[in-house]
């Protein structure tokens, strides 16, 4: 647990407001668009390993956290940014030894030959550096993306992102982008079964045609490595190989969104992506990368990264600085050191198993699937028909959430339960957790 009370001048200086005042001013002061989460919103106050504690000192289990990936305020990342922030913080036109071991460790994850590191302040700014260095690369603009993905909010993003352009106040999908249907096995076009991956992945040939009908070269495809607002789907086994196939016979690049899940979230593998064995040409990071920090970046290969080099430079005041690195460093020391991969996977495994037998009393569990500690549990009001329940959904949400477990939904019909904590996660927090949904589901 860090010491705050070296902070405590400074936290003092805050007024401390009910919740409806933070509420009233929220509303008169800030974006209008900003929502909060539950029908009583909380206010929380300080967090610690998988917990968060409102201003009463009551903590909540979080299960959705999957930005403060090594834990809520782990002081092994709190202490590294404490201590380059005393020390220095400037830019890269300026030598320093932080962003390029920074580069090396991070690089070591992946597999030859992305082996090129573009450091950015978001997940966001990542895709949308992305899509410039993929059409520098291939010449081209149109880009492929798969059903409710979504890949950030700058406006190159949101029209990249059908969550959001299909979604309330969307203008539908731009000339240059083409969707295909999200590799659902569960309730898509093509069920379970060992061929579904390569069908859906087949997909991509009439999306590139598509395209090419409106004079739009592919330039790239955009994937998830596991999809979170198309409602936590773990990807079917081959559709990453058959879909990158068409991308690249099209003169495209592949692109990997690991934004939410890489960094050892998938347990078997450091980046999801690996459990569809096949290299990406762009991987893209984010969230978890500085636990909390705002960090992202791109890593791709030497022959794409010349391509970029036009005489233009590409500059961010804050990408790569030397606390952003520290703290990247960190989280990269406490994965490895405390095995929290390995805890992904096994805790992971555990949940699933917990999942399962829950699914086996509990006639509105239509579906449980997931990877590691990226979990979804799809409710539905008719097994056979798999028709969704947004309502249960939303109520087990609220249930859980007045038992002091924090969990939200996500998915077409927003009735899946998505389960996504920090992967310090334990056994006995997986217990908990089961013994109250196994409760919350009975009452509901």
């Amino acid at each position: 647990m860090i010491d705050t009370r070296a902070l405590r001048p400074v936290l003092d200086s805050v007024p401390q407001r009910s919740n409806d005042e933070i509420l009233k001013l929220r509303r008169q002061w800030l974006n209008p668009t900003l929502s909060v989460s539950y029908r009583e919103p909380l206010k929380i106050v300080r967090g610690e390993g998988v917990w968060l504690y409102d201003q009463h000192g009551q903590a909540y289990l979080d299960m959705v956290n999957n930005v403060c990936h090594v834990g809520h305020c782990h002081p092994r990342v709190v202490e590294a940014g404490q201590t380059q922030m005393a020390r220095l913080n400037t830019n890269t036109r300026y030598l320093h030894d932080n962003i390029v071991e920074y580069a090396l460790r991070l690089t070591a994850t992946l597999p030859v030959p992305l082996s090129v590191v573009f450091l950015t302040n978001s997940g966001t700014e990542a895709n949308d550096l992305a899509l410039r260095l993929a059409r520098a690369h291939t010449k081209a603009r149109g880009v492929i993306v798969v059903d409710h993905a979504y890949h950030g909010h700058s406006p190159s993003m949101i029209e990249l992102s059908p969550y959001k352009f299909n979604g309330k106040g969307g203008e539908g999908p731009s000339a240059h982008v083409g969707v295909v249907a999200m590799p659902d096995t569960y309730r898509g076009v093509f069920r379970e079964g060992p061929e579904a991956g390569r069908q859906f992945g087949q997909l991509l040939q009439p999306a590139i045609a598509d395209l090419h009908a409106r004079e739009m070269a592919t330039a790239a495809f955009y994937c998830e490595s596991l999809m979170g607002c198309g409602g936590q789907l773990v990807l079917p086994d081959g559709y990453l190989p058959e879909a990158y196939e068409a991308v690249r016979a099209a003169g495209g690049v592949c692109l990997a969104d690991e934004v939410q899940v890489g960094f050892g979230r998938a347990g078997e593998h450091f980046w999801a992506f690996e459990g569809q064995y096949v290299v990406p040409d762009i991987v893209t990071m984010g969230k978890p990368i500085g636990n909390g920090h705002p960090m992202g970046a791109v890593v791709t290969t030497p022959e794409i990264a010349s391509s970029f080099v036009t005489g233009m430079e590409y500059f961010n005041t804050f990408g790569g600085n030397p606390v952003s690195c520290a703290i990247g460093l960190a989280v990269l020391d406490v994965i490895a050191e405390e095995q929290l991969q390995e805890n992904a996977r096994r805790v992971g495994a555990f949940l699933m198993d917990g999942l399962r037998n829950l699914q086996r009393r509990h006639d509105c569990m239509g579906d449980v699937r997931g990877q590691g500690l990226f979990v979804g549990v799809e409710l539905v009001r008719d097994h056979d028909a798999r028709v969704p329940d947004q309502a249960t959904a939303s109520a087990v949400v609220e249930a859980m959430k007045a038992r002091h477990v924090l969990l939200s939904t996500e998915g077409p019909d927003d009735n899946v339960l998505k389960i996504k904590p920090p992967i310090v996660f334990s056994q006995a927090n997986a217990e908990q957790f089961l013994d109250t949904l196994d409760q919350v589901l009975t009452s509901v």
